[in-house]
């Protein structure tokens, strides 16, 4: 009996070595982000990497071994964030981090890389400070930015005979930041607009109804709006019912994604031009492929968060594989002016400011069949709405 318990202690003892060796052998990447707090767009997001992490591994991997994702969730706030990510390179050993929402743990997880020198891909947060004004040598960032989108919306703004303009956005650096690139590129096609008030409701707490009456008082002929997830909805909703929108112009960040679109249902504005992701409309070979493989995974449609998701780590794959190894600086080269192939198509990282060419379709929301959803959509190159190199290095501290 003594005999056979021995033996039994030394086969487990076996497995589990066989089992930390070859955890042990994985490439472990950190991944961080804001899942209890916004999960309308964090779980589509997550699916996305969780098949990209899939066909990277079924594809063998990068560099002869598996890439592993440890995820830590921020509860939407800096300091935990600033934890997960200390937490990650310290205790669970990830060679790099990746993700974030809100822009202000972006900003926060992205100054813990530079102090620590550890590679960081924000995913998604918008800020232009991500990339400018506190861009790092060690931080590069997915998404279009704040300037890029605003650009992009201005070029139709700039369209309407509207003048008077109002704006409401949430009270944080996201928030901020869109108001003010907007401000900025459309007054510099338009010097006879005015800017004839501001709401800035606290993120994820707005007072629809104060918020509304407020933007009435200032009667406006068009409204940038900045909000988005449940204020959005509360927003719309009593914008509708106080008649708010008739006979006005609205331009909206965001607001044609779908995470954001389809919880407004039939109540949906028609009119808004907005940036978003037309899933449904969208037929190119690498959308197609990409579309196909996340439906048959997940029973269910993509949403933008799963095209970032997803966007993420085949672009850790692809600078992990150009760098041959984890060595922070050999990442941060490989990832300078490296090309990778996303479901929106080709992107590439620009080595002036870190920034991704990655575009955003911009269209017009509507009604169709009961269901909202972004028509006359066009997808704009996110590398013809960036400012040039002389522009960047003004904006951007030496590294």
């Amino acid at each position: 009996m003594i005999i056979k318990q021995i033996w039994a202690g030394a086969f487990a003892l076996a497995a589990f070595g066989a089992s930390f060796t070859a955890r042990a052998q994985d490439i472990t990447v950190g991944e961080i982000n804001s899942y209890s707090a916004l999960p309308s767009f964090t779980e589509p997001y997550r699916k996305g990497w969780q098949l990209a992490l899939e066909e990277v591994n079924a594809s063998g991997g990068v560099l002869g071994k598996k890439l592993a994702i440890v995820s830590r969730d921020d509860g939407g706030k800096p300091g935990d964030a600033v934890t997960a990510a200390n937490e990650l390179v310290s205790n669970d050993h990830a060679v790099l981090l990746f993700g974030t929402f809100f822009s202000n743990i972006g900003l926060a997880v992205s100054d813990f890389a530079k102090q620590k020198k550890v590679f960081f891909l924000g995913a998604e947060p918008l800020t232009d400070a991500f990339t400018w004004s506190q861009g790092n040598h060690y931080s590069f960032r997915l998404r279009p930015s704040n300037y890029m989108q605003a650009a992009m919306l201005a070029e139709e703004a700039a369209k309407l005979p509207a003048k008077r303009w109002a704006t409401v956005a949430p009270n944080y650096e996201y928030g901020q930041s869109a108001v003010a690139v907007f401000k900025q590129l459309l007054s510099a096609k338009r010097p006879d607009i005015q800017w004839i008030g501001e709401q800035w409701p606290t993120q994820g707490k707005i007072d629809a109804g104060a918020v509304t009456q407020a933007l009435a008082a200032d009667q406006p002929e068009a409204i940038l709006n900045v909000t988005f997830g449940p204020d959005l909805v509360k927003f719309v909703r009593e914008g509708n019912t106080r008649g708010l929108f008739k006979g006005k112009s609205v331009v909206s960040f965001l607001t044609g994604e779908p995470e954001y679109l389809d919880p407004l249902k039939d109540e949906a504005p028609e009119g808004w031009i907005v940036t978003g992701y037309p899933w449904y409309g969208i037929h190119t070979p690498e959308h197609d492929a990409f579309l196909k493989a996340y439906q048959a995974k997940y029973n269910e449609p993509p949403r933008l968060g799963s095209i970032v998701g997803y966007s993420s780590v085949k672009s850790i794959a692809a600078i992990l594989a150009k760098a041959g190894g984890t060595d922070t600086e050999k990442l941060v080269g490989a990832a300078e002016g490296l090309g990778v192939a996303t479901p929106l198509g080709p992107i590439s990282f620009r080595k002036i400011d870190h920034q991704s060419t990655l575009g955003a379709f911009v269209g017009k929301t509507a009604v169709v069949d009961g269901k909202p959803v972004m028509v006359d959509f066009v997808y704009r190159d996110g590398a013809k709405y960036l400012p040039g190199d002389a522009e960047i290095e003004k904006l951007r501290p030496k590294d």
